[in-house]
């Protein structure tokens, strides 16, 4: 009877897994579909009432007394938060027992996983593998999809360059070419897998002065379209259907009612066809912002500006209508509003979605595929930062194995983003992986050392000294959990929260070789532990199979791989520290003198540099050649560079490229990262690898937006981390005029 219930559940899973993979991706119809659709939008438009009109520019969210009649009645044309499939059916129920029967968008903060937990986005990045981080975002997608979702509010594709900013943890770190990639492989996947993706928060939001969540940012025009701008135009560029404006104001100006971003920008200069939705809660802020007197005032400002949808805002809800008969919002700017929803709706497919059948959701939450994806990724997150030749542990020498920490352990992963109620399969702990790789010949012993999660509070401190004495080796998986880390979690001090230093301070202590785990939200300053600790690992919180790749990883069933996608500061006062600095008159020199670009009581350098990992095996970059094929903007840059695995293990190296434009009219930065590769080699194997970078993206923009692209030499870096010193040079030439004489590169 087991055997023949065993291949039902098989069969259903089965089914369920292919009609997922069959699901009908989200993207822009062209051609004779899309003028269908425009010519379906024009026959709703003009058959909807008022009321009509601004329920589908009205996000609400699920909530207790939650009343379905509004979406009867067509006052409520989306929704966001429902994960329960019962609840789920009972929303679709009541779209389509509206008069007009428009389908709902129905939102999700599927930030990196629904029932599967993938790696934290930024974990993701530090893959380097923007196929990972695609497929990620694919199964994600499915899962939501299963529950009914169709629209996500992801990626996060703002730039982080500030730690004490709690959020960053959604985005790609510090560099504007790997945020550029991981974003546009995100949204692939998201709408690959059926769910409408939104590139978030547009813009500016991760230039907060002081890393302070939601706080003022002043950004150059220079460096907005260099940095903050290039992931959004990467997102659209992938197809991603919606944006999402930020909390903050930029220079001055709140971003939900940034008409030169949202109008002028977005829709004017970039063609965005799609949606713009508000951040929660963001329209009646502009109140708080001081530019709006009261709610009328703030949903006439948004909407002129460009905000399409209200998410939780309710002002479109409560005043739009009264505007629009007062004469002082005008019917066309509803209507337009109106009409990018609805062609959100019908690009998306959002109206032939099938309704959801809870009976069968549960099952397609339970993939095994999805978690074979998941170890994956949390594979080649995972960050090898110091090794004194401890890692990887072998059962010989590791008879005796103390594994530490609340966060070895988990009935589920836990992560800010987590929607409650979704069924999960368990979650093996690191202790119980390690036993398993380990075999019998060692033994493995678990102590939490804090009562939870948090780490606010030692637990049983003195049975935790003696088992550290009774080890050979300590495994301690500490980091940042509950209230530490995500939106709203700005930190100053960038320490392992509550009293886990305390505890790793006892380990330390015990004089046994101690192996540090972190799981994270952002890089911790962690000065103080550099050459006391055996080996440091650093993770993202790397998903539901994170803890079992960790033990691959520790034990050397996997090379690690990860590479930082930020760099680590040495403490807060370097903060921001990053790579793509622009130089200075003043530069630091060998001797460190005083009238110098130094800080007197500590280096400029991070404690670890961007692009940095270490490896079970050693790596070598050697023969670089620079080829130019063309001249001026369409000139094509081809960098050579022999890759050799010198070591006895089998790995994986991140190739990476950086470019610096020594003289120009403006100041550019020391080197930035322009290509890279994830190279597999076996041991002793060499192979040859070239990164090819265009011209146009060896430009900047000026002070007016303007993009300049201007000849001259550039200097070249390979290497495996941005204090890559494998150089070359190679000169772009202006492209001649028609007339023979100089063309311009503007």
């Amino acid at each position: 009877m087991r055997i023949l219930l065993n291949i039902v559940c098989l069969i259903v899973a089965a089914l369920v897994s292919s009609a997922a993979r069959a699901q009908e991706p989200v993207r822009w119809r062209g051609g004779a579909q899309a003028a269908a659709i425009e010519r379906r939008i024009d026959r709703l438009i003009a058959s909807m009432t008022l009321e009509e009109k601004v329920g589908q520019l009205h996000l609400y969210g699920r909530r207790e007394g939650f009343d379905y009649a509004e979406i009867r009645a067509g006052r409520v044309g989306n929704v966001m938060n429902f994960v329960d499939p019962v609840e789920m059916a009972a929303v679709q129920k009541a779209a389509r027992e509206s008069r007009l029967k428009i389908p709902l968008l129905i939102g999700l903060d599927a930030v990196h996983g629904v029932s599967t937990y993938f790696p934290l986005p930024l974990g993701q990045a530090a893959t380097f593998n923007p196929g990972l981080a695609e497929e990620a975002a694919l199964w994600t997608a499915r899962e939501a999809r299963a529950l009914g979702i169709n629209w996500t509010f992801a990626p996060m594709v703002d730039m982080g360059r500030d730690p004490r900013w709690g959020r960053l943890l959604e985005g790609a770190g510090e560099d504007v070419h790997l945020s550029n990639v991981m974003a546009a492989a995100r949204t692939r996947g998201y709408q690959a897998g059926g769910v409408a993706a939104t590139a978030k928060h547009f813009v500016g939001y991760g230039g907060g002065e002081g890393g302070r969540d939601y706080n003022t940012a002043w950004i150059p025009v220079e460096q907005l379209h260099d940095l903050h701008l290039p992931p959004f135009r990467a997102s659209l560029d992938a197809g991603s259907l919606s944006v999402m404006a930020s909390f903050n104001s930029v220079n001055g100006v709140p971003a939900t009612a940034h008409k030169g971003m949202l109008s002028d920008l977005l829709r004017g200069s970039w063609r965005f066809r799609g949606l713009v939705v508000s951040d929660f809660g963001s329209i009646p802020e502009l109140i708080k912002h001081g530019i709006a007197r009261d709610e009328p005032e703030a949903a006439r400002k948004a909407l002129a500006a460009g905000i399409d949808i209200d998410m939780m805002g309710f002002v479109y809800a409560r005043h739009l209508a009264a505007e629009v008969r007062a004469g002082r919002v005008p019917m066309v700017q509803v209507e337009a509003a109106v009409r990018r929803v609805l062609r959100v709706k019908f690009h998306a497919g959002m109206d032939r979605m099938a309704d959801i059948d809870p009976k069968t959701a549960e099952v397609a939450l339970q993939s095994q595929a999805a978690r074979d994806a998941a170890r994956r990724n949390a594979r080649e997150s995972i960050i090898l930062l110091d090794n004194n030749g401890i890692l990887p542990l072998r059962a010989a020498q590791a008879k005796r194995v103390l594994v530490v920490g609340a966060l070895a352990r988990a009935d589920q992963e836990r992560v800010w983003t987590d929607p409650a109620g979704v069924p999960r399969r368990p979650i093996e702990g690191l202790d119980a992986a390690l036993q398993r790789l380990l075999g019998p010949v060692s033994d493995v012993f678990f102590q939490p050392g804090v009562t939870s999660y948090c780490g606010l509070e030692l637990a049983q401190r003195a049975a935790v000294i003696e088992a550290a004495a009774a080890a050979d080796v300590i495994v301690a998986k500490l980091g940042e959990d509950c209230e530490f880390m995500g939106e709203g979690a700005s930190r100053t001090r960038l320490t392992l929260p509550g009293v886990q230093d305390a505890l790793l301070e006892d380990l330390i202590a015990s004089g046994k070789p101690v192996v540090l785990v972190l799981a994270t939200g952002r890089p911790l300053v962690l000065t103080h532990l550099k050459g006391r600790l055996a080996a440091l690992v650093q993770t993202f919180h790397a998903g539901s199979e994170g803890r079992a790749a960790i033990a691959e990883v520790l034990t050397g069933a996997f090379n690690p791989s990860g590479k930082t996608p930020m760099s680590f500061p040495r403490s807060v006062g370097q903060i921001p520290v990053y790579y793509d600095h622009l130089p200075t008159g003043r530069p630091e020199t060998r001797i460190r003198q005083r009238y110098e670009s130094i800080y007197i009581d500590e280096a400029n350098q991070p404690l670890y540099p961007f692009g940095f990992g270490l490896s079970y095996t050693d790596f070598g970059f050697s023969d670089l050649a620079v080829d130019v094929a063309g001249a001026g903007r369409e000139a094509v840059i081809s960098v050579s560079v022999t890759l050799a695995n010198r070591g006895a293990r089998d790995g994986q190296e991140v190739v990476q490229l950086y470019v610096r434009q020594p003289q120009a009219s403006i100041s550019r930065p020391v080197r930035q990262l322009k290509a890279f590769d994830k190279i597999m080699l076996k041991a002793g194997e060499t192979r040859r690898v070239t990164l090819v970078v265009k011209a146009s993206d060896l430009g900047y923009h000026d002070a007016q937006g303007g993009h300049v692209v201007e000849p001259g030499r550039f200097d070249v870096f390979v290497g495996n981390s941005a204090l890559a010193d494998l150089k070359g040079d190679f000169v772009l030439a202006r492209r001649p005029s028609r007339a023979g004489q100089a063309g311009a590169l503007r």
